[in-house]
């Protein structure tokens, strides 16, 4: 194991803010966090979308302090292995995705491409937001988008 996943995984601030290990990931933390959002997802379509827009915003608030200790921590901001903000950039998204797997794909590949691309203003915000905050803002507005393009698709192409 090594140093990084001996730091991660005896601290509760790194376990969280690195998605339970999902962070540790050697190739593609991001697309990690997101698939284990993916099954956090499923898990929690049952419980209605109160209780799963209760659960976004409290991992947003949850996510702004964790995400910013983790990196101060770590001495690194938003080091790719925090993936806190892709859980949770994700579960926001879902809130207004069908539970069919075209469009849980559809979600996840929008999310993954707007979260990577970066298009503007995300990148900018993200450089000038410190801490936490900046951290978790670039995956929100990645979910904001990519709820765009998924409403505008339903809107054009109903059914």
């Amino acid at each position: 194991m090594d140093s990084l996943a001996r730091t991660v995984l005896k601290d509760p601030v790194h376990i969280l803010a690195f998605g339970f290990g999902a962070g540790l990931a050697p190739v593609a933390p991001g697309t990690a966090g997101t698939l284990l959002a993916v099954g956090l997802d499923l898990l929690l379509r049952p419980t209605g979308i109160m209780v799963r827009a209760a659960v976004v915003v409290g991992c947003l608030l949850l996510g702004i302090w964790l995400c910013g200790e983790s990196a101060r921590r770590l001495g690194v901001h938003d080091h790719p292995g925090i993936v806190w903000d892709e859980i949770t950039g994700y579960l926001a998204l879902m809130l207004i995705v069908p539970p069919e797997w075209p469009w849980i794909l559809a979600g996840f590949l929008v999310f993954r491409a707007f979260d990577i691309l970066k298009p503007w203003p995300i990148r900018d915000l993200d450089h000038r937001t410190p801490g936490g905050a900046g951290i978790m803002l670039d995956d929100l507005l990645a979910a904001v988008y990519g709820a765009v393009v998924l409403l505008a698709f339903r809107y054009f192409f109903p059914g």
